[in-house]
Protein backbone atom coordinates (compact mmCIF):
# COMPACT_ATOMS: atom_id res chain seq x y z
CA UNK A 1 0.00 0.00 0.00
CA UNK A 2 2.92 2.43 0.97
CA UNK A 3 4.22 1.43 -2.48
CA UNK A 4 1.32 2.26 -4.41
CA UNK A 5 1.00 5.63 -2.81
CA UNK A 6 4.86 6.48 -3.73
CA UNK A 7 4.44 5.67 -7.23
CA UNK A 8 1.17 7.65 -7.57
CA UNK A 9 3.23 10.85 -5.69
CA UNK A 10 5.97 9.79 -8.07
CA UNK A 11 3.49 10.28 -11.24
CA UNK A 12 1.66 13.27 -10.06
CA UNK A 13 5.16 15.34 -9.48
CA UNK A 14 5.86 14.29 -13.61
CA UNK A 15 2.35 15.50 -14.43
CA UNK A 16 2.73 18.86 -12.22
CA UNK A 17 6.18 19.80 -13.70
CA UNK A 18 5.56 19.25 -17.21
CA UNK A 19 2.48 21.08 -16.44
CA UNK A 20 4.51 23.65 -14.87
CA UNK A 21 7.38 23.69 -17.86
CA UNK A 22 4.69 23.69 -20.32
CA UNK A 23 4.44 27.37 -21.07
CA UNK A 24 1.90 28.38 -23.72
CA UNK A 25 4.06 29.55 -26.84
CA UNK A 26 2.66 32.56 -28.98
CA UNK A 27 1.00 30.99 -32.27
CA UNK A 28 1.04 33.06 -35.78
CA UNK A 29 -2.14 34.67 -36.38
CA UNK A 30 -3.80 36.19 -39.99
CA UNK A 31 -3.16 39.86 -39.62
CA UNK A 32 -5.44 40.73 -43.04
CA UNK A 33 -7.34 38.71 -45.43
CA UNK A 34 -6.57 39.78 -49.33
CA UNK A 35 -9.25 37.86 -51.67
CA UNK A 36 -8.61 34.32 -51.18
CA UNK A 37 -4.57 34.77 -49.38
CA UNK A 38 -3.82 36.05 -45.92
CA UNK A 39 -1.13 38.03 -44.74
CA UNK A 40 0.27 36.69 -41.39
CA UNK A 41 1.18 38.48 -38.23
CA UNK A 42 4.62 37.28 -38.50
CA UNK A 43 4.82 38.82 -42.14
CA UNK A 44 4.11 42.06 -41.08
CA UNK A 45 6.37 41.97 -37.78
CA UNK A 46 8.98 41.12 -39.68
CA UNK A 47 9.05 43.73 -41.96
CA UNK A 48 8.58 46.13 -39.10
CA UNK A 49 11.66 44.74 -38.01
CA UNK A 50 13.24 45.60 -41.40
CA UNK A 51 11.85 48.97 -41.51
CA UNK A 52 13.62 49.82 -37.59
CA UNK A 53 16.36 48.44 -38.44
CA UNK A 54 17.20 50.56 -41.71
CA UNK A 55 15.70 53.84 -39.99
CA UNK A 56 18.42 52.55 -37.36
CA UNK A 57 21.36 52.19 -39.51
CA UNK A 58 20.41 55.47 -41.55
CA UNK A 59 19.67 57.49 -38.07
CA UNK A 60 16.02 58.07 -39.16
CA UNK A 61 13.06 58.97 -37.09
CA UNK A 62 10.16 56.91 -36.88
CA UNK A 63 6.70 57.70 -36.46
CA UNK A 64 4.41 55.69 -33.67
CA UNK A 65 4.17 51.81 -34.01
CA UNK A 66 0.65 52.30 -34.39
CA UNK A 67 1.71 54.76 -37.87
CA UNK A 68 3.93 52.32 -39.00
CA UNK A 69 1.72 49.38 -39.11
CA UNK A 70 -0.21 51.43 -40.77
CA UNK A 71 2.16 51.72 -43.91
CA UNK A 72 3.59 48.84 -43.47
CA UNK A 73 0.19 47.08 -43.95
CA UNK A 74 -0.53 49.07 -46.47
CA UNK A 75 2.53 47.98 -48.75
CA UNK A 76 1.96 44.13 -47.71
CA UNK A 77 -1.54 44.36 -49.29
CA UNK A 78 -0.31 45.79 -52.31
CA UNK A 79 2.35 43.21 -52.63
CA UNK A 80 -0.06 40.64 -52.06
CA UNK A 81 -2.51 41.69 -54.35
CA UNK A 82 -0.05 42.27 -57.31
CA UNK A 83 1.85 38.58 -56.72
CA UNK A 84 -1.57 37.35 -56.94
CA UNK A 85 -2.30 38.87 -60.24
CA UNK A 86 1.23 37.33 -60.99
CA UNK A 87 0.14 33.83 -59.70
CA UNK A 88 -3.05 34.19 -62.00
CA UNK A 89 -1.40 34.65 -65.42
CA UNK A 90 1.62 32.21 -64.55
CA UNK A 91 4.11 34.96 -64.42
CA UNK A 92 7.53 33.52 -62.87
CA UNK A 93 11.03 34.17 -62.51
CA UNK A 94 12.93 31.46 -62.65
CA UNK A 95 15.87 30.21 -61.30
CA UNK A 96 18.47 30.90 -64.38
CA UNK A 97 16.95 34.38 -64.37
CA UNK A 98 17.36 34.82 -60.70
CA UNK A 99 20.70 33.64 -60.75
CA UNK A 100 21.39 36.16 -63.71
CA UNK A 101 20.15 39.15 -61.92
CA UNK A 102 22.45 38.21 -59.00
CA UNK A 103 24.91 38.15 -60.76
CA UNK A 104 24.68 41.35 -61.98
CA UNK A 105 24.19 43.00 -58.83
CA UNK A 106 27.46 41.49 -57.55
CA UNK A 107 29.39 43.34 -60.15
CA UNK A 108 27.60 46.58 -59.50
CA UNK A 109 29.00 46.30 -55.81
CA UNK A 110 32.56 45.29 -56.98
CA UNK A 111 32.02 41.64 -54.77
CA UNK A 112 31.56 38.11 -56.02
CA UNK A 113 28.12 36.12 -55.35
CA UNK A 114 30.01 34.37 -52.27
CA UNK A 115 30.93 37.74 -50.78
CA UNK A 116 27.63 39.00 -51.24
CA UNK A 117 26.10 35.88 -49.63
CA UNK A 118 28.44 36.29 -46.31
CA UNK A 119 27.04 39.90 -46.53
CA UNK A 120 23.62 39.14 -46.28
CA UNK A 121 23.99 36.60 -43.82
CA UNK A 122 26.27 38.96 -41.61
CA UNK A 123 23.06 41.46 -41.54
CA UNK A 124 21.00 38.66 -39.81
CA UNK A 125 19.38 37.45 -42.87
CA UNK A 126 19.85 34.06 -44.93
CA UNK A 127 20.89 33.91 -48.43
CA UNK A 128 17.35 32.04 -49.32
CA UNK A 129 15.20 34.70 -47.80
CA UNK A 130 17.71 37.05 -49.41
CA UNK A 131 16.78 35.32 -53.27
CA UNK A 132 13.24 34.84 -52.64
CA UNK A 133 12.53 38.61 -51.98
CA UNK A 134 14.32 39.62 -54.57
CA UNK A 135 12.37 36.95 -57.10
CA UNK A 136 9.19 39.21 -55.11
CA UNK A 137 10.79 42.54 -56.66
CA UNK A 138 11.26 41.32 -59.99
CA UNK A 139 7.81 39.79 -60.48
CA UNK A 140 6.72 42.83 -59.27
CA UNK A 141 8.82 44.92 -61.39
CA UNK A 142 6.94 42.87 -64.76
CA UNK A 143 4.09 43.02 -63.74
CA UNK A 144 4.18 46.92 -62.96
CA UNK A 145 5.82 46.60 -66.68
CA UNK A 146 2.98 44.06 -68.31
CA UNK A 147 -0.33 45.50 -66.51
CA UNK A 148 0.65 49.50 -66.53
CA UNK A 149 2.24 49.72 -70.36
CA UNK A 150 -0.58 48.98 -72.34
CA UNK A 151 -2.34 51.47 -70.78
CA UNK A 152 -0.49 54.28 -72.22
CA UNK A 153 0.19 55.63 -75.41
CA UNK A 154 2.63 58.56 -76.89
CA UNK A 155 1.65 59.87 -79.72
CA UNK A 156 3.90 61.43 -82.03
CA UNK A 157 2.74 64.99 -81.30
CA UNK A 158 3.93 64.99 -78.22
CA UNK A 159 7.26 63.66 -78.50
CA UNK A 160 8.17 66.30 -81.23
CA UNK A 161 6.36 68.84 -78.31
CA UNK A 162 8.71 67.84 -75.46
CA UNK A 163 11.87 67.63 -78.59
CA UNK A 164 10.98 71.34 -79.38
CA UNK A 165 11.05 71.98 -75.58
CA UNK A 166 14.26 70.03 -74.81
CA UNK A 167 16.02 71.93 -77.75
CA UNK A 168 15.02 75.48 -76.26
CA UNK A 169 16.48 74.26 -73.10
CA UNK A 170 19.49 73.44 -74.57
CA UNK A 171 21.72 71.20 -73.02
CA UNK A 172 21.09 71.45 -69.75
CA UNK A 173 18.69 68.86 -68.56
CA UNK A 174 17.46 69.22 -65.00
CA UNK A 175 16.34 66.65 -62.50
CA UNK A 176 14.97 66.94 -59.26
CA UNK A 177 14.90 64.51 -56.35
CA UNK A 178 11.36 65.31 -54.24
CA UNK A 179 10.03 64.39 -51.22
CA UNK A 180 6.38 63.64 -51.66
CA UNK A 181 3.54 63.52 -49.12
CA UNK A 182 0.01 62.54 -49.76
CA UNK A 183 -2.79 63.22 -47.35
CA UNK A 184 -5.80 61.53 -48.96
CA UNK A 185 -9.22 62.39 -49.51
CA UNK A 186 -11.70 59.53 -50.11
CA UNK A 187 -13.67 58.95 -53.66
CA UNK A 188 -16.58 61.46 -53.47
CA UNK A 189 -15.53 63.33 -50.64
CA UNK A 190 -17.82 65.26 -49.12
CA UNK A 191 -17.17 68.61 -48.05
CA UNK A 192 -16.55 68.31 -44.36
CA UNK A 193 -13.98 65.50 -46.05
CA UNK A 194 -12.22 68.03 -47.98
CA UNK A 195 -12.37 70.45 -45.32
CA UNK A 196 -10.80 68.07 -42.58
CA UNK A 197 -7.99 66.82 -45.12
CA UNK A 198 -7.12 70.29 -46.06
CA UNK A 199 -6.73 71.42 -42.59
CA UNK A 200 -4.35 68.13 -41.91
CA UNK A 201 -2.42 69.08 -45.00
CA UNK A 202 -1.96 72.48 -43.35
CA UNK A 203 -0.87 70.98 -40.17
CA UNK A 204 2.03 69.04 -41.99
CA UNK A 205 3.16 71.85 -44.24
CA UNK A 206 3.68 73.87 -40.94
CA UNK A 207 5.34 71.14 -39.07
CA UNK A 208 7.65 70.48 -41.97
CA UNK A 209 8.59 74.42 -42.26
CA UNK A 210 9.34 74.89 -38.62
CA UNK A 211 12.14 72.33 -38.81
CA UNK A 212 10.32 68.96 -38.77
CA UNK A 213 12.12 65.53 -40.17
CA UNK A 214 10.59 65.37 -43.79
CA UNK A 215 11.23 61.83 -43.87
CA UNK A 216 9.34 60.58 -40.79
CA UNK A 217 6.28 63.56 -41.40
CA UNK A 218 6.25 61.20 -44.64
CA UNK A 219 6.23 57.86 -43.15
CA UNK A 220 3.82 59.18 -40.57
CA UNK A 221 1.23 61.01 -42.50
CA UNK A 222 1.70 59.92 -45.78
CA UNK A 223 -0.41 57.96 -48.17
CA UNK A 224 1.65 58.37 -51.27
CA UNK A 225 3.85 55.37 -53.04
CA UNK A 226 6.53 55.97 -51.23
CA UNK A 227 5.46 56.48 -47.80
CA UNK A 228 7.76 53.54 -46.49
CA UNK A 229 10.99 55.49 -48.42
CA UNK A 230 9.95 58.78 -46.31
CA UNK A 231 8.09 60.21 -49.54
CA UNK A 232 11.34 60.05 -51.46
CA UNK A 233 11.31 59.99 -55.37
CA UNK A 234 13.88 58.92 -57.64
CA UNK A 235 15.57 61.95 -59.61
CA UNK A 236 13.17 62.97 -62.37
CA UNK A 237 13.04 65.43 -65.04
CA UNK A 238 10.43 67.81 -64.52
CA UNK A 239 8.85 66.29 -68.14
CA UNK A 240 8.49 63.13 -66.39
CA UNK A 241 6.82 64.14 -63.19
CA UNK A 242 3.03 64.36 -62.93
CA UNK A 243 1.88 67.24 -64.94
CA UNK A 244 0.20 69.14 -61.64
CA UNK A 245 3.78 68.80 -59.76
CA UNK A 246 5.80 69.84 -62.66
CA UNK A 247 4.00 73.45 -63.02
CA UNK A 248 4.93 74.01 -59.19
CA UNK A 249 8.63 72.41 -59.18
CA UNK A 250 9.53 74.52 -62.31
CA UNK A 251 11.97 77.40 -61.08
CA UNK A 252 12.17 75.88 -57.80
CA UNK A 253 15.30 75.74 -55.47
CA UNK A 254 16.78 72.95 -53.28
CA UNK A 255 15.21 73.14 -49.87
CA UNK A 256 11.95 74.73 -51.11
CA UNK A 257 8.70 73.23 -49.75
CA UNK A 258 5.90 73.69 -52.13
CA UNK A 259 1.81 72.98 -51.79
CA UNK A 260 -0.27 71.76 -50.52
CA UNK A 261 -1.85 70.96 -53.93
CA UNK A 262 -5.14 69.61 -54.51
CA UNK A 263 -5.80 66.81 -56.88
CA UNK A 264 -8.45 64.02 -57.19
CA UNK A 265 -6.39 61.81 -54.91
CA UNK A 266 -6.05 64.78 -52.29
CA UNK A 267 -2.97 67.17 -51.28
CA UNK A 268 0.44 67.09 -51.85
CA UNK A 269 3.17 68.37 -50.36
CA UNK A 270 6.43 68.59 -52.09
CA UNK A 271 10.07 69.48 -51.01
CA UNK A 272 12.61 69.61 -53.19
CA UNK A 273 15.78 67.45 -51.87
CA UNK A 274 18.11 67.76 -54.25
CA UNK A 275 18.68 69.15 -58.14
CA UNK A 276 21.18 68.02 -60.18
CA UNK A 277 21.83 67.43 -64.02
CA UNK A 278 23.38 68.12 -67.91
CA UNK A 279 22.17 66.71 -70.93
CA UNK A 280 25.36 64.99 -72.87
CA UNK A 281 24.49 64.86 -76.16
CA UNK A 282 27.53 62.56 -77.35
CA UNK A 283 27.83 58.87 -77.07
CA UNK A 284 30.43 55.80 -77.47
CA UNK A 285 29.30 52.82 -80.11
CA UNK A 286 30.36 49.93 -80.97
CA UNK A 287 30.18 47.70 -83.98
CA UNK A 288 30.61 44.30 -83.38
CA UNK A 289 29.63 40.82 -84.76
CA UNK A 290 29.43 37.32 -83.03
CA UNK A 291 28.73 33.77 -83.43
CA UNK A 292 25.99 32.07 -80.71
CA UNK A 293 25.57 28.18 -80.23
CA UNK A 294 22.86 27.55 -77.52
CA UNK A 295 23.49 24.76 -75.41
CA UNK A 296 20.78 22.13 -75.37
CA UNK A 297 19.60 18.36 -74.53
CA UNK A 298 21.26 17.68 -77.96
CA UNK A 299 24.39 20.25 -77.29
CA UNK A 300 25.81 20.05 -74.16
CA UNK A 301 28.30 22.80 -72.41
CA UNK A 302 31.02 21.14 -72.72
CA UNK A 303 30.51 20.76 -76.47
CA UNK A 304 28.88 24.13 -77.45
CA UNK A 305 32.43 25.23 -76.03
CA UNK A 306 34.44 22.95 -77.43
CA UNK A 307 32.74 23.39 -81.29
CA UNK A 308 33.57 27.38 -80.74
CA UNK A 309 37.01 26.74 -79.84
CA UNK A 310 37.67 24.72 -82.70
CA UNK A 311 35.92 27.07 -85.12
CA UNK A 312 37.61 30.30 -83.81
CA UNK A 313 41.23 28.55 -84.25
CA UNK A 314 40.05 27.83 -88.01
CA UNK A 315 38.88 31.28 -88.63
CA UNK A 316 42.52 32.62 -86.83
CA UNK A 317 44.00 30.37 -88.96
CA UNK A 318 42.33 31.83 -92.26
CA UNK A 319 40.86 28.27 -92.77
CA UNK A 320 37.70 30.05 -92.31
CA UNK A 321 35.69 33.44 -92.81
CA UNK A 322 33.92 34.82 -89.75
CA UNK A 323 30.85 35.49 -91.99
CA UNK A 324 30.50 32.15 -93.37
CA UNK A 325 30.97 30.44 -90.33
CA UNK A 326 28.50 32.80 -88.31
CA UNK A 327 25.49 32.40 -91.17
CA UNK A 328 26.47 28.65 -91.24
CA UNK A 329 26.76 27.94 -86.88
CA UNK A 330 25.44 30.72 -85.22
CA UNK A 331 21.62 30.40 -83.55
CA UNK A 332 21.31 34.18 -83.29
CA UNK A 333 18.83 34.48 -85.79
CA UNK A 334 18.22 38.24 -86.24
CA UNK A 335 22.32 38.44 -87.05
CA UNK A 336 22.98 35.11 -88.19
CA UNK A 337 22.05 35.84 -92.31
CA UNK A 338 24.41 38.94 -91.74
CA UNK A 339 27.72 36.59 -91.35
CA UNK A 340 26.96 37.87 -87.40
CA UNK A 341 26.91 41.47 -87.66
CA UNK A 342 24.99 43.36 -84.79
CA UNK A 343 25.62 47.13 -86.23
CA UNK A 344 26.28 50.14 -84.07
CA UNK A 345 25.26 49.86 -80.56
CA UNK A 346 25.42 51.14 -77.40
CA UNK A 347 27.60 48.82 -75.50
CA UNK A 348 24.87 49.20 -72.31
CA UNK A 349 22.20 47.45 -74.80
CA UNK A 350 23.94 44.19 -74.45
CA UNK A 351 23.87 41.61 -71.53
CA UNK A 352 26.52 42.68 -69.19
CA UNK A 353 29.02 39.83 -70.32
CA UNK A 354 28.93 40.58 -73.87
CA UNK A 355 29.39 44.48 -73.22
CA UNK A 356 32.31 43.54 -70.55
CA UNK A 357 33.85 41.45 -73.49
CA UNK A 358 33.52 43.66 -76.28
CA UNK A 359 35.40 46.15 -73.70
CA UNK A 360 38.69 44.23 -73.38
CA UNK A 361 38.64 43.86 -76.81
CA UNK A 362 40.71 45.74 -79.34
CA UNK A 363 39.63 46.74 -82.60
CA UNK A 364 39.72 43.44 -84.82
CA UNK A 365 40.39 40.68 -81.77
CA UNK A 366 37.91 38.32 -81.39
CA UNK A 367 37.43 37.03 -78.01
CA UNK A 368 37.44 33.37 -76.66
CA UNK A 369 34.18 31.54 -76.22
CA UNK A 370 32.60 33.66 -73.13
CA UNK A 371 28.96 32.08 -71.71
CA UNK A 372 25.84 34.71 -70.96
CA UNK A 373 22.59 33.96 -70.26
CA UNK A 374 22.14 33.48 -74.35
CA UNK A 375 24.68 30.82 -74.65
CA UNK A 376 28.18 30.67 -75.53
CA UNK A 377 29.69 33.28 -78.02
CA UNK A 378 32.66 33.92 -79.37
CA UNK A 379 32.49 38.25 -80.54
CA UNK A 380 34.61 40.19 -82.70
CA UNK A 381 34.60 44.40 -82.26
CA UNK A 382 34.79 45.77 -85.35
CA UNK A 383 35.19 49.48 -84.29
CA UNK A 384 34.43 52.25 -82.13
CA UNK A 385 33.50 55.68 -82.33
CA UNK A 386 31.87 58.78 -80.68
CA UNK A 387 28.84 60.33 -82.27
CA UNK A 388 27.10 63.35 -81.77
CA UNK A 389 23.33 61.64 -81.18
CA UNK A 390 21.24 64.92 -80.28
CA UNK A 391 18.17 64.33 -82.26
CA UNK A 392 18.28 60.92 -81.32
CA UNK A 393 19.13 61.29 -77.85
CA UNK A 394 16.10 64.05 -77.69
CA UNK A 395 13.56 61.97 -79.18
CA UNK A 396 14.27 58.80 -77.45
CA UNK A 397 14.36 60.87 -74.19
CA UNK A 398 11.26 62.93 -74.95
CA UNK A 399 9.68 59.32 -75.75
CA UNK A 400 11.10 57.90 -72.06
CA UNK A 401 10.07 60.97 -70.40
CA UNK A 402 6.61 61.40 -71.44
CA UNK A 403 6.41 57.52 -71.09
CA UNK A 404 7.88 57.91 -67.56
CA UNK A 405 5.50 60.56 -66.64
CA UNK A 406 2.14 58.33 -67.53
CA UNK A 407 3.63 55.39 -65.85
CA UNK A 408 3.66 57.06 -62.78
CA UNK A 409 0.68 58.49 -62.78
CA UNK A 410 -1.42 55.06 -64.00
CA UNK A 411 0.29 53.14 -61.62
CA UNK A 412 -1.25 54.76 -59.34
CA UNK A 413 -4.56 54.61 -60.68
CA UNK A 414 -3.85 50.70 -61.34
CA UNK A 415 -2.87 50.44 -57.71
CA UNK A 416 -5.53 52.50 -56.57
CA UNK A 417 -8.40 50.09 -58.49
CA UNK A 418 -6.73 46.97 -57.77
CA UNK A 419 -7.36 47.40 -54.01
CA UNK A 420 -10.79 49.03 -54.53
CA UNK A 421 -12.01 45.68 -56.52
CA UNK A 422 -10.12 43.36 -53.48
CA UNK A 423 -11.31 41.90 -50.61
CA UNK A 424 -9.65 43.38 -47.84
CA UNK A 425 -9.94 42.66 -44.11
CA UNK A 426 -7.74 44.07 -41.32
CA UNK A 427 -7.98 42.34 -38.12
CA UNK A 428 -7.46 43.84 -34.88
CA UNK A 429 -4.05 43.84 -33.30
CA UNK A 430 -5.06 42.17 -29.64
CA UNK A 431 -1.64 42.19 -28.55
Amino acid sequence: MRFCKQVIFAVCAVLLSQTVMAVPQPLDRVAVQVNDGIILESEVQDMLHTVKENAKANNQKLPSDKALRTQVIERLILTRLQMQIAQRIGLNIGELQLDQTINNIAKEQGVTVEQMRQKVEQSGSSFAQYREQLRQEMTIGEIQRIQVQRRIQVSPQEITNLVNLIKEQGNKNVEYQIGHILIEVPSNPTSQQLDAASKRAQTVLKRLKDGADFKSTAIAASSGPKALEGGIWDYMNINAMPTLFAEVVNGAKKGDILGPIKSGSGFHIIKIMDIRGQQLNEIKEVKARHILLKPSPILSEERAKSLLTDLLKQIRDGKQKFADVARKYSEDPGSAAKGGELGWAQPSIYVPEFAKTLENLKIGQISEPFRTSHGWHIAQLEERRTVDATDKFNTNRAHQLIFRRKFNEELQNWLDEMRSEAYIEVFDDKK
